[in-house]
């Protein structure tokens, strides 16, 4: 196993906060989204919908929706995906589970189950895309804190897609990132049965 990897998607990869002056290109953008939607999702669904917010205007508005502490950390980066679900993911099963298309399980589900589902799904596909993109070079900053509700209503209004969390994306400054915080042994995490 590659060591160069290892290091970039799990040992030496952190969540930064602030990040450097540095552009990220829509084409880069792109194939980080090629990639992290090949992430497993039951029936195929696919429910991840992302939104990148780039735009002066658009980085405006969403920091009107952020708790105090995300507002410096979120204007230093270049881009902040709004990581969403699309509640409306069905229709598209068509095209990604032709099989599954038209069954009426999504309809028979509990509101409960449904949102269960997605949010399950979605958050499988993010995991996927916070990898893909340090596999790109970029670091990521995964964060919620913000309004949701406002998030919804200032990008997403009129639309099926609703906000999950935030995820900065940029190259990371550095700036007070703290030492690396344990994480528990695999005897006090895991269980073989």
């Amino acid at each position: 196993m590659d060591r160069k990897v290892l290091d970039t998607l799990f040992l030496e990869a952190r969540s930064h906060k602030f990040f450097q002056d540095r552009p990220i290109s829509d084409d880069l953008l792109e194939k980080i989204y090629s990639m992290a939607r090949m992430a497993p999702t039951a029936w195929n669904a696919c429910p991840m919908r992302i939104a990148f917010v780039k735009s002066p205007e658009a980085k405006e508005k969403l920091l009107t929706a952020l708790s105090p502490g995300n507002v410096d950390k979120t204007k230093s980066a270049p881009v902040t995906a709004i990581m969403s679900i699309d509640k409306d993911f069905p229709n598209k099963l068509d095209l990604l589970a032709p099989a599954m298309a038209g069954d009426p399980i999504f309809s028979k589900m509990s509101e409960k189950w449904f949102l269960q589902f997605i949010y399950r799904n979605a958050n499988l596909q993010a995991g996927f895309f916070i990898l893909a993109a340090r596999l790109c070079g970029l670091d990521c900053g995964p964060m919620s804190g913000f309004n949701n509700d406002q998030v919804d209503k200032l990008f997403f209004e009129g639309t099926s897609w609703k906000s999950n969390f935030l995820i900065n994306l940029g190259y990371g400054s550095g700036e007070n990132l703290p030492q690396r915080a344990p994480r528990l042994p695999f005897e006090e995490a895991c269980k073989i049965l």
